[in-house]
């Protein structure tokens, strides 16, 4: 007989010889057939079944822990089972204790369903206030898995839902539960309650936990660090967060542009330059080169203080480097000069501004105007408006203002009430105070028609006579 023949006898002997029987039935396969049909929960007006009475009746805790550790059944059915035996435990014969549950959060952990294994957590182990002590916890949950993945896993979720409860102690008791049983800890979570203390203006637990972290031997991130840097500079501790950077920079965390940002920020802002100094010495000693919100925030925190050339230094500099340069920035610096009266600066910068192909919007045509308006350059105000209006940019409300109070000022009232009287045409109304000024004025020039039709609009906008009296000859 051939080798071929042969092979082809044995297949047909061997088919012919396969047993004939249907695997041992597991003693709870009834109930993982019934689970995997829809549980709906009971109510007066449908109870359940006499089916589901009795399946619930036989159930105890030998069972449960048997089809919560079926890998032949979803967890998703198990988790849905398991909730519906905790809504009608008035129907079993037993309580699922915390085995129970410890076994179907590391099963959810295990598979890698975050999300539902903390909300189980959060809502069976923890809720208003912690229904198992963590001790108790921690050594139970041992003899319900032996995988060192799952069992990290499971103490760092704990970690974050104490903390999302806001039971600080006791994410102190997991952390220090973990580091002295050789469990490793994930840094990022501890990130995460790092952000919830801050939240919570607990700035001293920030501290502490951050050390508590460090001491650990666990990796630390730069972000963990920068959190806690944010946190005590916007207490205003600035002085304080960058002393806790010096020092984690010796013990080899650096920190980088987003950590020294925060600094740069919460110096500027509160005008701290003697601090700032030290920030940005510190900033060039690691190397870490300035982005565009590092000039941004100078250049606000510069111009707010009345540092405006040190403001505009930076501007340069950016242009330099090849950073871009906003209109938003321009705005700042010439806002401030035309507040300081340095209109010659201001124009000399919105010149360098257009040269550089940087459009100038409303606020930088307002800046300007108020800055000429004040100064009593009326001609020039004037110019402006009319190149804004070329662009498409028609005046509001508070630079009209301006204009008939600027040229009021500089006693040129019909100039001021030919203004008022075209911008009340296109819709603009007036501030009522600049109006006082312009009938008042035009009393004086005994143009008594305009400054009564001129009042008539000003009560029926809500001016009252009796205001008007103070600031007006009596014989209008």
């Amino acid at each position: 007989m051939s080798l071929q023949n042969l092979l082809k006898t044995l297949k047909t002997v061997k088919r012919s010889h396969r047993p004939n029987f249907s695997p041992t039935p597991k003693p709870y396969q009834e109930i993982t057939q019934m689970i995997s049909k829809p549980l709906k929960p009971s109510s007066a007006s449908k109870p359940l079944s006499t089916t589901t009475t009795t399946f619930l009746s036989n159930l105890n805790p030998t069972i449960l822990l048997h089809v919560l550790t079926d890998p032949e059944l979803k967890s998703s059915k198990c988790l849905r089972f398991f909730n519906f035996l905790l809504h009608n435990q008035s129907l079993l014969s037993f309580k699922p204790d915390l085995q129970a549950h410890l076994t179907l959060i590391c099963r959810l952990l295990r598979e890698r369903r975050f999300l539902d294994a903390e909300k189980t957590m959060k809502s069976d182990l923890v809720g208003q206030n912690p229904r198992y002590p963590f001790s108790v916890i921690a050594s139970t949950v041992v003899n319900c898995c032996n995988d060192p993945k799952v069992v990290a896993m499971f103490f760092n979720s704990m970690l974050k839902v104490y903390s999302d409860c806001k039971l600080f102690d006791l994410v102190c008791q997991d952390f220090d539960y973990m580091k002295n049983n050789g469990i490793e800890i994930d840094e990022r979570t501890c990130t995460v309650h790092l952000l919830a203390l801050k939240s919570c203006d607990l700035l001293q637990l920030v501290l502490d936990f951050f050390y508590r972290m460090v001491e650990s031997g666990i990796e630390v991130s730069v972000y963990s660090l920068t959190v806690v840097v944010d946190g005590l500079c916007w207490s205003g501790e600035v002085k304080r967060g960058r002393e806790l950077v010096e020092e984690m920079i010796g013990r080899g965390i650096k920190p980088n542009i987003v950590t020294f940002n925060i600094m740069v920020n919460a110096c500027a802002k509160r005008w701290n330059f003697e601090e700032l100094d030290l920030v940005l010495l510190l900033m060039k000693k690691e190397r870490v080169a300035f982005n565009d919100h590092t000039y941004k925030v100078l250049i606000d925190g510069f111009t707010s203080s009345g540092k405006v050339d040190e403001a505009n230094r930076l501007v340069l500099e950016m242009h330099d480097k090849g950073l871009k340069v906003d209109t938003h920035l321009y705005n700042l610096i010439i806002d401030r000069y035309c507040r300081l009266g340095s209109m010659d600066s201001a124009m000399s910068m919105f010149g360098e501004m257009t040269d550089r192909s940087v459009s100038p919007n409303s606020d930088t045509y307002c800046a300007l105007i108020s800055g000429l308006c004040k100064a009593g350059e009326m001609g020039l105000a004037m110019a402006y408006v009319n190149t804004m209006q070329s662009k498409g940019m028609e005046p509001e409300n508070v630079m009209i203002s301006m204009l008939i109070d600027g040229f009021c000022n500089k006693g040129m009232v019909a100039e001021a009430f030919e203004v008022q009287v075209l911008m009340e045409k296109k819709g603009f109304a007036t501030d009522l105070t600049v109006c006082y000024k312009i009938v008042s004025g035009l009393c004086k020039l005994n143009r008594f028609e305009e400054a009564k039709r001129l009042l008539n609009v000003m009560v029926k906008r809500g001016a009252t006579p009796e205001i008007a009296s103070f600031t007006m000859p009596f014989d209008i």
